[in-house]
């Protein structure tokens, strides 16, 4: 009987919850779109949508035809406007423009949106070009919302400081750094925690001092001054990983790291001439990060070094010369990653084999494994199949 005279009086119990309450459960609608429907509801449900937290993400179709993108950049633009009144936007993702200098204003309002306007916290810009990158906007090197950046076919090059001082998470893929960009860029992420660099070039040394971040991804690094390798400097990051085409990285100082993960690649022109050198150059890498706990390492670090062999004793033979049992006084866990040779050293190892029937040579090879001893009494042998 309440409801029906509430209901009778123009009203109910879900519009007299608190605000609070109300906004609460339109955050779970599925889209915003559905949530702006509810301002019909009511005179009271009319602006309440506005300050709903809410994500915009825009994907441009794939498509060559110079007016499918012109429509879709058009589309963009109303949507930002009509949203500018919007209390909160956490997020804002536009991927996959053809960029090209005529669209530069058009990235420039959905930057200036993103860090002066709606101050999201999530902003992911992913361009792809054959031709020049989209310089990024002095107006957004001070921004004090930001805290995950990622950044596709974009150029860094700020003039003065740069002041991201909420940013946790950074993502910088396809760039090719100036001199003193990162030492700046990093200076002025005081509370970065997560760095990612993806097919970049142009950087001879990287020096991280924040005590705060603590993992590290390397993927494809590009070196065109074989002179000058990547010189790695980084005391106090805990996880590392190092992925990719990656011929010319030095560890200088990882003396916090726990876990590595090192699945590359070396790229050299004369693979005969220079497997003496990728042989070396992988035992400084083990070398460099004796001292951590866990250690991933990726198929090439022993099928694809020894698969240059065509014959099986000579595998052998040549993996046998080169002794990577250094001193690991705190190693826990080894991990073969997408392991699918043969020939394994004598290591606690956590081996997850390719595919969904394992052959009789993976199950010898789990069998021998499980013969080891452990070096630590908390180590484990354990042999998955994909």
């Amino acid at each position: 009987m309440e409801m029906q005279s509430k209901l009778m009086a123009g009203r109910d119990r879900l519009s007299d919850l608190p605000d609070s309450i109300i906004l609460h459960i339109l955050s779970m609608l599925p889209n915003n779109k559905e949530v702006v429907r509810t301002s019909v509801l009511s005179e009271r449900w009319q602006f309440l949508w506005k300050f709903v937290p809410t994500s915009l993400e825009f994907n441009f179709p794939v498509s060559d035809n110079e007016n499918d993108t012109r429509d879709y950049l058009v589309s963009i633009h109303i949507e930002l406007y009509y949203w500018r009144s919007c209390e909160k936007i956490r997020k804002l993702r536009v991927w996959c423009l053809k960029y090209d200098e005529r669209y530069v204003k058009d990235v420039d309002i959905w930057v200036q949106f993103a860090t002066k306007l709606a101050n999201v916290e999530d902003l992911q810009l992913g361009l792809s070009t054959n031709n020049r990158r989209y310089e990024f906007p002095q107006f957004a090197y001070k921004n004090a919302s930001l805290r995950n950046l990622v950044l596709w076919n974009c150029q860094l090059n700020p003039f003065g400081n740069v002041n991201w001082s909420s940013l946790v998470s950074l993502s910088i893929v396809y760039m090719e750094f100036t001199d003193g960009v990162i030492e700046k860029v990093l200076s002025g992420c005081p509370n970065l925690e997560h760095l990612e660099l993806e097919n970049f070039s142009g950087i001879h040394r990287l020096e991280i001092s924040s005590v705060k971040l603590r993992e590290l991804i390397i993927l494809d690094y590009k070196n065109e001054n074989h002179d000058l390798w990547l010189e790695l400097i980084a005391p106090y990051i805990k996880n590392l990983q190092i992925l990719g085409l990656c011929s010319e990285i030095r560890i200088i100082n990882v003396a916090s790291l726990v876990t590595v993960v090192l699945c590359l690649d070396f790229d050299f022109e004369d693979e005969k001439q220079n497997l003496e050198k990728e042989f070396r150059l992988f035992k400084e890498l083990l070398d460099s990060v004796a001292h951590v706990e866990n250690l991933n390492l990726g198929s090439w670090c022993i099928e694809d070094l020894l698969s240059r062999y065509t014959n099986e004793d000579e595998q052998i033979r040549r993996f046998e010369s080169y002794n990577f049992n250094g001193s690991f006084p705190y190693l826990k866990t080894i991990k073969i990653l997408n392991l699918n040779g043969s020939v394994l050293p004598l290591f606690d190892i956590v081996a997850a084999f390719q595919g969904s029937d394992a052959s009789p040579d993976y199950v010898t090879m789990a069998q021998e494994l499980l013969s080891y001893p452990r070096s630590f009494p908390h180590a484990s042998v354990v042999c998955s199949y994909r």
